[in-house]
């Protein structure tokens, strides 16, 4: 791979890593405000407790967090060093 080809995949990474991080602030900041609403919808959608489903949302946000972290900013991190 030439410079242009690492620069290229390294702007690709920091416009994902961009984009998941708002989704994951906006997914946050919905479940933070909207919470009531949000369970009540899921619960008659999937007829899920709502104990079960606060315990979701959370894990969503952890998994969604990890793989933001392994998928987007360590290969974005790992190439602006190579540059």
């Amino acid at each position: 791979m030439d410079t242009t080809q690492v620069a290229l995949v390294t702007s690709f990474f920091g416009w994902c890593t961009i984009f998941n991080v708002s989704l994951l602030i906006l997914s946050t900041i919905s479940i933070c405000l909207m919470k009531e609403q949000i369970t009540v919808l899921h619960n008659k959608l999937f007829g899920v407790k709502e104990t079960n489903l606060l315990l979701a949302y959370f894990k969503y946000l952890a998994y969604y967090k990890l793989a933001i972290i392994v998928f987007n900013i360590v290969p974005y991190i790992s190439l602006k060093v190579i540059i």
